[in-house]
């Protein structure tokens, strides 16, 4: 018979004849009352569903007697308990350290003994029987021997049918036990060799200096190893890796193919570049302040021309997992043609390792998980690998969880789950091959837990008997994976024992031979310092963002265009149409001018991806970038219809959540540099949910890692008496980052300014000069008369840094105060001073970017009212808020070199944000709104 097992989706095709008849009989019997059912018999019914005729041949019919059903149940019963639960029994613990729960799968458990076994036919448990199986006692030891070996299966959750027969015949069949051939074991143990010697250098060389080390978990280069090759067999373009510091520098030596000599010299204090391949295979990015090493990442170029990245990561450890998954996303979508990008799924995979703690404890991994499946963020599966040294820092599993096992939350998700004990390597790579096989296959997550220890403590510098003293009883006796495969080598014939020693000496001695290059080198060669480029220092390069007067009618006449048979919703139709006018009203709000400048920029050749909770309409009703048809809900995109067009135009509202979705659309933007990536918060506050990625990673990656991201983020803002939550979007926070022209904060207070400032940040992609953008939206200001734009305002000129208030300022010796501010509050102002006409003793002047700060064009102001005698800073966030102790420190210099008094208005300091109720925003505005325009 063959052993490509099919497996069967029920018993009841292993029964026939009046056998068949009973168990149809009892099914409605259990129909009509189930409790006079056996309940044996109610579980298959509950979990199988009505018996019927089998469709196939079945290679041996079941005759059992009735009063013998009972036992045949329950050997049924017992099997499905083998595959679903023999997880639990598995040997996939290195160091046996775990109390195994066999008691469900035990003959007993079952009424069953192995004679009762032995009378039942094989075909009872499977369609097709394996070559090795002839009766039920057989089928049950070969399906322990699947499921309770060294690799454990979690796949019950899975819902569609289709999946788990898949999985399940992928076990059944055998071929994860299948030998590999005498070359492929050699190779582990060679890449085995070389990566326990690499630990070994390095922990006798450079003593007591942090490096993470794998040790105990050695076959996860395996695994990697693995995917790789597979991924390359598949033709895949980019093999994008995201992980943890453990194990991260010989995964950078092994995987990504960094030399033995400049991962030394980064321990020896030698600048690596003079040790970078001159074949350009590596490229690596450093920035002027540089990272600890196991922060750093690198990108290799294969003979075949498939790039493995290993992506650069802070200690944040978990963070990276959605930025890789954008990495991958952006390196899948093809942005070069008009209307939607479209997605190839087979170009790019990511592989996502984490921490056995980290992976239940951080959110960001759930976050990532719900990812899989949506439109905008699915990549066609990720293989997720848990590096599980069963311990997290100091903390036992009891403590840092509350499921069996570190991998459960996937299971949420659908997600299979495959654990492995790190001590077979074979069956690392039987695991390797099956997750790469199910993620192709399915589009699929799929996880890996590889079980492991740790050898040494959370660094090489700790002492872990302190804390654990039972685990480190049992660690140091026990043998390395490369001993115990060399001795399983040495046992099959395969390698003689002189043969394992050799090589490690071998490769031992390879590692010496390239520190002592590293050595000799670092005795001559200059250390390399990195300097702050050109671009960055010299700021923002001037460029003019008008767009022709004609070329703009003509894109709204196309936004407006839309099939006959498409009808939108009667309010939002007329909404819309309010556009046709706008040109010659002279009010184009801020949603129109902003549709307005993604189409400008579409036309110009660069990509726009959009992203954000509700994002498509706006949160507030301003945006409509996706039309609904009212009769059928069909969706349709205006900008993907615009002639010209050079790229692509994308916009997905995104799952709730903001950390995820800000580091998926950093990584996007990374892998894309030539898109014109957006991100919008719902309500500016929503961002602090993602301060990680603003810290760590958007103001700071081009310092640390030499990274540029030109990732725009709009953080709605503005003080209306929505209470605290809803009115600030923590400015001050964004500003306090602000260093070393690392990104742009802007605040406009008018829709054209906002249209020239994504225009001058679409004209920056792809070049030195680009950067972050951070953009604080308006809330009130959307449709706001004052703050529309006029077609000559769009057409003509280019982001303003600062500007000034119309009907002030006109007659110079009058002006006795000069009032700063940005954004909502300028407009408040602008109300109500009308046409100024009552106000000479003030001028007004916006500051629209306030980092880079505009010093020098708000000195050159200040310089033209000589009788001023008061520099104001106008804000409605509280004092200790917003963006006032920032722009004090430039403000301070301004005032005392034109000999002028520096005083604040605006909210007194608070602890919250805002006010909670409508009746005290308002007081509270309309007192420092007189304040400010007091003479």
């Amino acid at each position: 018979m063959s052993n490509n097992v099919t497996t069967v989706s029920s018993p009841w095709s292993a029964f026939s004849g009046p056998n068949l008849g009973y168990v149809m009989e009892q099914y409605d019997l259990y129909l009509q009352s189930p409790d006079e059912v056996e309940a044996e018999l109610v579980t298959l019914f509950q979990q199988f569903g009505a018996p019927a005729l089998a469709t196939g041949e079945v290679s041996e019919a079941v005759n059992v007697e009735p009063g013998n059903f009972k036992k045949v149940l329950a050997a049924v019963q017992l099997a499905d308990a083998i595959r679903n639960q023999g997880h639990l029994a598995a040997d996939i613990y290195p160091l046996k350290d775990r109390k195994l729960d066999t008691s469900r799968i035990e003959l007993s458990a079952y009424g069953l003994t192995e004679s009762d076994l032995v009378e039942m036919p094989a075909a009872l448990f499977f369609n097709e029987v394996p070559v090795s199986v002839n009766n039920g006692k057989d089928a049950i030891n070969y399906l322990k021997s699947l499921y309770t070996d060294k690799i454990a299966f979690e796949f019950a959750h899975v819902v569609h049918p289709e999946e788990r027969a898949w999985i399940q015949s992928k076990i059944e069949s055998g071929s994860l036990k299948a030998k590999l051939t005498v070359e492929e074991k050699k190779a582990i143990l060679d890449r085995l060799t070389r990566v326990e010697g690499f630990e070994k250098f390095i922990h006798k060389t450079f003593v007591g200096q942090k490096r993470f080390s794998i040790e105990g978990l050695d076959t996860l280069v395996v695994l990697m190893d693995e995917i790789s090759n597979q991924s390359n067999a598949n033709n895949m373009k980019n093999l994008q890796i995201g992980m943890a510091h453990r194990g991260r520098l010989n995964v950078l030596t092994h995987i990504v193919r960094k030399p033995y000599d400049m991962m030394f010299a980064d321990f020896a204090h030698v600048s690596n570049e003079h040790f970078l391949p001159k074949d350009g295979s590596l490229e690596i990015t450093k920035g002027w302040t540089n990272d600890v090493k196991y922060h750093m990442g690198a990108t290799y170029t294969s003979p075949t021309g498939m790039k493995i990245k290993l992506a650069y990561n802070p200690s944040h450890l978990e963070v990276v997992a959605p930025i890789v998954a954008g990495q991958t996303r952006a390196a899948q979508d093809d942005t070069t043609n008009a209307g939607a990008p479209t997605q190839d799924v087979s170009k790019s995979l990511a592989v996502l390792v984490h921490g056995d703690a980290a992976f239940p404890g951080q959110g960001i991994v759930t976050e990532t998980l719900n990812f899989a499946k949506t439109s905008g963020f699915s990549t066609g599966g990720s293989i997720h690998v848990i590096s599980n040294n069963m311990i997290g820092f100091t903390t036992e599993h009891f403590d840092s969880r509350s499921s069996v096992y570190s991998s459960d939350p996937a299971k949420g998700f659908e997600v299979p789950v495959v654990h492995v004990n790190a001590d077979a390597p074979e069956a690392v790579v039987q695991v390797a091959r099956f997750a790469f096989e199910y993620r192709q296959k399915f589009g699929k997550d799929i996880l890996v837990d590889l079980i492991g220890y740790r050898r040494y403590g959370h660094n090489e510098t700790d002492d872990p008997t302190v804390t654990n003293p039972q685990t480190y009883a049992i660690v140091p006796k026990h043998p390395t994976v490369r001993v115990l495969y060399g001795e399983q080598l040495a046992s099959e014939g395969v390698v003689t024992n002189d043969e394992v020693a050799t090589l490690d000496t071998t490769v031992y001695a390879e590692m010496q031979a390239s520190y002592d290059h590293v050595k000799e080198v670092g005795e001559t060669a200059e250390h390399i310092i990195i300097e702050m480029p050109d671009a960055v220092k010299d700021g923002f390069p001037v460029v003019e963002t008008g767009v022709d007067k004609d070329r703009l009618k003509k894109i709204n006449e196309e936004l407006l265009a839309w099939p006959e048979s498409f009808e939108p919703q009667n309010k939002l139709s007329k909404i819309l149409k309010k556009r046709e006018d706008a040109f010659e009203t002279g009010k184009i709000d801020w949603g129109h001018a902003e549709t307005l400048a993604y189409a400008s920029i579409l036309q110009d050749g660069k990509s726009v991806r959009f992203t954000g909770q509700d994002a498509q309409r706006g949160t507030f009703s301003q945006r409509h970038l996706v039309l609904h048809d009212k009769n059928n809900n069909s969706e349709f995109t205006p900008l993907h219809n615009i002639s010209d067009a050079k790229a692509s135009f994308a916009v997905y509202n995104s799952p709730l959540t903001e950390a995820g979705v800000v580091g998926f659309e950093y990584g996007y933007n990374m892998e894309n540099p030539n898109s014109l990536s957006v991100w919008e918060a719902q309500f500016g506050d929503f961002a602090n949910m993602a301060q990680v990625m603003f810290d760590n990673f958007i103001s700071s990656s081009r310092a640390k890692w030499g990274q540029k991201s030109g990732l725009v983020m709009l953080l709605p803002h503005g003080y209306e008496g929505q209470g605290p939550e809803h009115s600030s979007s923590r400015m001050e926070r964004y500003l306090q980052l602000s260093a070393e022209n690392n990104w742009t904060v802007a605040y406009c207070s008018n829709a054209a300014n906002y249209y020239h400032l994504l225009r001058r940040q679409a004209a920056m992609l792809g070049t030195d000069s680009i950067r972050p953008l951070v953009v604080v939206t308006p809330k009130y200001l959307l449709r706001h008369p004052l703050a529309g734009a006029t077609a000559e305002q769009l057409s003509q000129g280019s982001f303003q840094t600062v500007l000034e208030q119309d009907g002030l300022g006109g007659n110079p010796d009058k002006v006795e105060r000069i009032l700063f501010g940005s954004g909502k509050v300028t407009i408040d102002l602008a109300d109500q001073i009308g046409d100024g006409s009552e106000f000479d003793h003030l001028h007004i002047v916006r500051v629209e970017q306030l980092y880079p700060f505009p010093e020098e064009k708000i000195a050159a102001i200040v310089k033209r009212y000589p009788n001023a005698k008061e520099l104001v800073w106008v804000q409605e966030e509280p004092k200790n808020q917003g963006s006032y102790l920032f722009a004090t420190q430039y403000m301070i210099d301004i005032a005392n070199d034109n000999g002028k008094k520096l005083t604040y208005v605006g909210r007194p300091a608070m602890s919250s944000t805002a006010e909670g109720d409508a009746d005290s925003h308002k007081a509270a505005q309309a007192k420092l709104l007189a304040e400010a325009l007091a003479k």
